[in-house]
């Protein structure tokens, strides 16, 4: 591998280390650098889903319908799971540094235009190309962390970042119709500016240099076909409700889907540096793991989806009182997500894992008895637990992915999370919704909800097995050595390794 110029500085200091966590050469404390990139990722990702219960208002201020202004929400999501593989193989490839600052400035440029846009195509526009931007921003931070920690610390960051990449929207979703009521949206964006371009200077003179793979050519066929195959999926999903599952393009776009997988496997395996590199997906630490979080965010947003309806259609609550009762949910899982971290550090990150699958679990039965009578303490409970599930789950399972993969593919691990978690963000809404709708004429509007939930309780509990299936990360100076080892089962006297080694590698 070869290094670009400068690529090993941080503050003008080298950036030294060649152990499973990269030691910042000026003494700087990796908490810091934590510190930095997740402020960056929040700057970005909080207005994503900030303008989701305000589309009536901003649809009537621009002179359009509510079904077109969805896509200022719905598009910025989409964006985010179709580019985000590219630009994490960018970063792989240029340097995390780069693609984390670059993403950073065009946040915070299309914020800006989106404060004076003049029309709803143009409003989705700028959005759309904000989130194309600001995507950067999650693989980017991902990769710069799991640099820094050592895997058998990492976790404990992760459940930050964790914090951060999935309360981000959320808070956004729970905060944005009140601040849209008081000061407007455009002033929302207007001052998402300042705080990206504080953000960009911070991370400039702080973030370190990480290696660049100049000897490498980015693959450009595999981003094609990976996007040729996310795009239609997600429109379909995003599509279905409004058309009807049967409509040619949500047809089409669910055979398109396929096809395009099926080429894109094809090329990523005659490719000499591919995109994805195929072979992580034998690796259970990196395909259970990725499962288990489509299935988890599947169950999670599904419900985060279905509650606001619930109370605002059953329950007769008004938009700031069901602001008021959803904030349990993005509460307990920014507490939950930190201390998750180094819960995982004492009992593994697959009980951590499995764990926050029963707890979703619970949660999803407990929401589907929520009927006209439930009590607000009764709902917040219910969403509490929710929160607590993911926030215990989610920085283990990220963990497990980054464990599986090489110091050189980090970005595209990050990217590979970010997208499962968008694409089951998607399904999970319209899988949910969608029963919910269909059982409403015949159950009624209460139970209806409740066969929804208990779907999401389904896809929870598959979580829960994929879970099981990862392999305990070792915990040993070794960790990256031991894992590889354990993932390609290859016995323990082919490695060489001393009598102590079997220990390190049980399950």
């Amino acid at each position: 591998m070869e290094h670009g110029a400068g690529a090993s500085t941080i503050g003008g200091a080298p950036l030294s280390g060649d152990g499973p966590g990269l030691a910042l050469a000026d003494g700087r404390s990796p908490w810091a650098l934590l510190a930095v990139v997740l402020f960056g990722l929040f700057s970005v990702n909080v207005t994503v889903t900030i303008l989701a219960v305000s589309i009536p208002r901003i649809a009537r201020e621009l002179h359009s319908t509510q079904s077109t202004l969805t896509w200022v929400v719905a598009g910025p999501i989409l964006a985010f799971g179709i580019i985000g593989p590219a630009v994490g193989k960018l970063g792989d490839l240029w340097g995390q540094r780069r693609i984390y600052l670059l993403g950073l400035a065009g946040a915070a440029l299309m914020a800006g235009a989106s404060a004076l846009a003049w029309s709803a195509p143009s409003l989705i526009t700028f959005r759309v190309l904000g989130a194309v931007e600001g995507a950067a921003t999650g693989p980017a931070s991902f990769a710069l962390i799991s640099l820094v920690f050592p895997l058998h610390q990492r976790v404990k960051a992760l459940g930050f970042w964790s914090m951060v990449a999935a309360g981000g929207p959320v808070i956004g979703v729970v905060i944005g119709g009140p601040l849209v009521s008081a000061v407007g949206w455009r002033v929302i964006f207007a001052g998402q500016v300042p705080l990206c371009l504080v953000a960009l200077a911070v991370a400039w003179r702080l973030l370190p240099e990480t290696p660049r793979q100049s000897d490498r050519t980015f693959d450009w066929a595999g981003a094609a076909l990976l996007a040729a195959t996310a795009t239609p999926l997600l429109f379909a999903l995003n599509l279905g409700p409004q058309r009807g599952w049967s409509s040619p393009v949500v047809v089409g776009g669910f055979a398109v889907s396929p096809l395009a997988l099926a080429a894109f496997v094809a090329v990523e395996r005659r490719a000499v540096r591919p995109l994805v590199p195929l072979h992580y997906f034998s690796r259970r630490n990196f395909s259970f793991a990725l499962a288990a979080m489509f299935l988890a965010n599947a169950a999670y947003m599904g419900s985060f989806v279905l509650t606001p309806l619930l109370l605002q259609n059953v329950l007769g609550y008004n938009e700031a009182k069901t602001g008021f009762v959803s904030i349990a949910r993005p509460l307990s899982f920014s507490i939950t997500g930190p201390l998750a971290g180094f819960l995982a550090v004492k009992v593994g990150e697959r009980v951590c894992g499995a764990l926050g699958g029963v707890v979703l679990v619970v949660a999803m039965v407990w929401m589907s008895t929520i009927r006209s009578g439930s009590t607000a303490v009764h709902i917040m409970i219910g969403l509490a637990l929710a929160g607590v599930a993911l926030g215990i789950s989610s920085p283990s399972m990220g963990s497990c992915i980054t464990g599986a993969v090489e110091r050189a593919d980090l970005g595209v691990a990050g990217a590979a999370q970010q997208m499962m978690i968008q694409v089951g963000t998607s399904f999970g809404i319209q899988l949910m919704q969608s029963v919910q709708a269909a059982r409403q004429s015949a159950v009624g509007a209460g139970a209806a909800f409740g066969e929804g939930y208990l779907v999401g309780g389904v896809l929870a509990a598959i979580a829960t097995v994929a879970a099981l299936c990862v392999r305990r990360l070792p915990r040993h100076p070794f960790d990256r050595a031991a894992v590889a080892l354990a993932e390609a089962e290859v016995p323990a006297r082919e490695w060489g390794a001393t009598e102590g080694a079997p220990a390190l590698l049980r399950d």
